[in-house]
């Protein structure tokens, strides 16, 4: 499989950028509709968007960056070189959400209804995005008979057999998971006016797709002996799970 989508002046455009890109624009397309429903402004909302991605992107870089630190210190000009993969969401999530806390703390503005109507398009970004993992070849499981990998599209078989051995798609796996999540937002977000409910949910479905997928991948970022996904992912669980008891108990506003 060629990574390559196509050179300029002998510049590599590759698909991993192109879909990263995509992923983005549809997630600010998608911003303007979901705007609506909680009624905040869609102009504030793009003003968080094109502040926050590209903090997200260097907070997702130095996230990735900083579990892998060892590889980088005898090329360190390499941090900068993002085109062949290396970003790691959970950073780039945490940078973003940061973000648009300090703008709308600074703007007065209401944090948890402008990251609820974010949430539907950063989860479909990601559901876009981990198809820049399957051109690179990258963020797969460990090998797998091909009894197994033949239940997919060709194209599938073929992008996951590398060096003669065939690997588990957890990117496909994990693209699935985010999908079947954007719809799980969109319908809470239509559904319940409670501020910060979608966020938080959003944190943990995503987790919990997260830390059984990080569990298939041989390339995660490790912590000693622990899986940093996995214990982010958890954690991310656990304050959805406590953010859902107290929501339930308020009374909601009215």
């Amino acid at each position: 499989m060629n990574p390559v989508a196509f050179s300029i002046f002998g510049l590599s455009i590759r698909w991993y950028g192109i879909i990263i890109a995509c992923g983005m624009l549809l997630a600010i397309i998608l911003s303007s509709y979901t705007s609506k429903i909680r009624d905040v402004n869609y102009d504030e909302l793009l003003n968080i968007v094109l502040i926050s991605l590209p903090l997200a992107i260097i907070g997702a870089r130095l996230y990735y960056v900083i579990f892998n630190f060892k590889d980088y210190i005898s090329s360190p000009m390499d941090i900068i070189n993002i085109r062949q993969g290396g970003l790691a969401i959970h950073g780039g999530v945490i940078v973003g959400l940061i973000t648009c806390f300090t703008y709308c703390y600074r703007k007065n503005l209401k944090f948890l209804e402008y990251a609820d109507v974010a949430a539907p398009s950063i989860i479909i970004a990601q559901a876009i995005g981990r198809w820049g993992n399957f051109f690179n070849q990258e963020a797969h499981g460990g090998p797998v008979s091909y009894s197994f990998i033949k239940h997919f599209p060709m194209f599938i078989q073929k992008g996951m057999y590398i060096d003669g051995v065939y690997y588990h798609p957890t990117f496909l796996y994990e693209s699935i998971w985010d999908l079947c999540t954007f719809f799980i937002l969109i319908t809470i977000l239509k559904k319940s006016k409670r501020p910060g409910i979608v966020i938080v949910s959003y944190i943990g479905l995503y987790s919990i797709g997260r830390f059984f997928i990080e569990g298939l991948r041989t390339d995660s970022l490790m912590l000693g002996p622990l899986r940093v996904a996995q214990v982010v992912s958890l954690l991310g669980f656990i304050f959805w799970i406590c953010s859902l008891i107290f929501y339930f108990r308020k009374k909601p506003s009215k």
